[in-house]
């Protein structure tokens, strides 16, 4: 499980699993000594995490004073127990987004000063894949067919200061049609881009983590799928 907080993702493991390697600078075990913000240094390994350590991490990273972490990766003694606490504590948000190709580009918005991908929430009564096809189709006013999900996302934020989190399934999109494609104004979106995989990569310079999370999964079902 992978949760963006403060754009800073949070990957959360059970105790029999371990990192990425390449992916850690510095280990530290909740067990052995406290976890203090000074400790939170680039990416961080933190073994043996409890719900008591988890909210300790939280407030580090969710508070407005500069941060030096950026990644966390969290062994947790209780895996349920976590996810469970971190529900209790967020109002949970479902929404849906896709990844739209053309040929060799991809289709970027661009919204609130950042690039990013088409997505919105999910609609009472409707499915994942409805919600996904529905919001691109509304925010940059293009035909698609839906493909195979990618992956699921989850980021924090706050809104009317009620603690969000928001699920995002994504999914694969070939376009059908943009002969009519605009951005809805409406919904913050400035302009929508065709892009080619190196202007998509100097894209996600300016945008969020979560982004460049699905883009990165993205490569990895392509490059699976290639090797079979």
């Amino acid at each position: 499980m992978i949760i963006f907080i403060n754009d800073i993702p949070v990957r959360i493991l059970k105790s029999t699993e371990t990192p990425d390697a390449g992916r850690i600078n510095h280990t530290l075990d909740a067990i052995q000594a406290p976890i203090t913000q000074a400790s939170l240094i680039h990416h961080v390994w933190i073994k043996n995490v409890g719900v008591y350590d988890l909210d300790v991490v939280l407030g580090f990273i969710d508070s407005k004073v500069p941060t030096g972490v950026l990644s966390l990766t969290l062994s947790v003694t209780d895996y349920d127990a976590i996810k469970a606490h971190l529900r209790s504590k967020f109002k949970v948000v479902k929404a849906a987004g896709g990844v739209i190709r053309k040929k060799d580009k991809f289709l970027m918005i661009y919204r609130m000063k950042k690039w990013d991908l088409p997505k919105g929430k999910k609609e009472k009564g409707e499915r994942y894949k409805e919600t996904a096809v529905r919001e691109v189709e509304e925010e940059c006013n293009v035909n698609v067919r839906l493909g195979k999900k990618i992956c699921t996302t989850w980021h924090t934020y706050t809104m009317n200061k009620n603690a969000m989190i928001k699920k995002t399934r994504w999914y694969v999109m070939d376009l059908l049609d943009d002969s009519r494609m605009q951005p809805a104004v409406e919904e913050d979106i400035e302009e929508v881009r065709w892009m080619n995989r190196k202007e998509v990569y100097h894209a996600l310079e300016h945008s969020y983590k979560s982004i460049n999370y699905v883009i990165e999964k993205y490569y990895e079902m392509v490059e699976e799928k290639s090797t079979r």
